[in-house]
């Protein structure tokens, strides 16, 4: 069985400010970087290793995954956040009120669709599972586009009820299909 770590990025400034990051991008905090250290101790106490690791091209996320281990590690565009257009950088007051309003609410800013997201979030991870040598992955993303893809498994009404910090961690396991096994939200 195959394992997919699929996890967010540590706490960044813009999360601190509240604004809305999408495909802008801001440093990591100083609890950002602790998010990571804390996630890195958790897999060397409990002696999980990767066979690859990949990061979204945003810095928030390549910094995070640097933290996590010393590995080399793939860039991937399609491991991106949600792009949210216009509403970049702006505050999180103007985003959407319930995941159902998302497609309508977002396409009057040049938002990418949560369907476009979903898409190409389950194409990427599937892609990356597929390939020999991958039995334990690390990928790092967003905090949107890991909702985009829980989306794509199974109902997230539940998960999403508990959230999805900083460095939380969603396992997966993979049998020609993803099944969410753990999610750790707090170390």
């Amino acid at each position: 069985m195959k394992t997919l770590y699929l996890m967010r990025h540590g706490q960044t400034l813009f999360n601190v400010r509240h604004k809305i990051q999408g495909w802008c991008d801001s440093p990591l905090t100083k609890e950002g970087i602790s998010q990571a250290q804390i996630v890195k101790s958790y897999f060397q106490d409990n002696n999980i290793t990767f066979d690859h690791a990949y990061s979204s091209t945003s810095e928030r996320c390549c910094d995070t995954l640097e933290i996590i281990t010393d590995m080399p590690y793939t860039r991937l565009k399609a491991l991106k956040e949600m792009y949210y257009g216009f509403l970049e950088g702006e505050s999180e007051d103007l985003n959407a009120k319930t995941p159902q309003d998302c497609e309508t609410f977002y396409m009057y800013f040049g938002v990418e669709s949560s369907n476009d997201v979903k898409d190409r979030m389950l194409q990427t991870l599937t892609d990356i599972m597929e390939k020999d040598d991958h039995e334990s992955v690390l990928a790092v993303s967003h905090s949107g586009a890991c909702f985009n893809f829980l989306r794509a498994i199974q109902d997230p009404t539940e998960e999403l009820k508990k959230g999805f910090p900083n460095c939380c961690i969603f396992i997966f396991e993979y049998n020609e299909q993803f099944e969410l096994k753990k999610v750790i939200r707090h170390l």
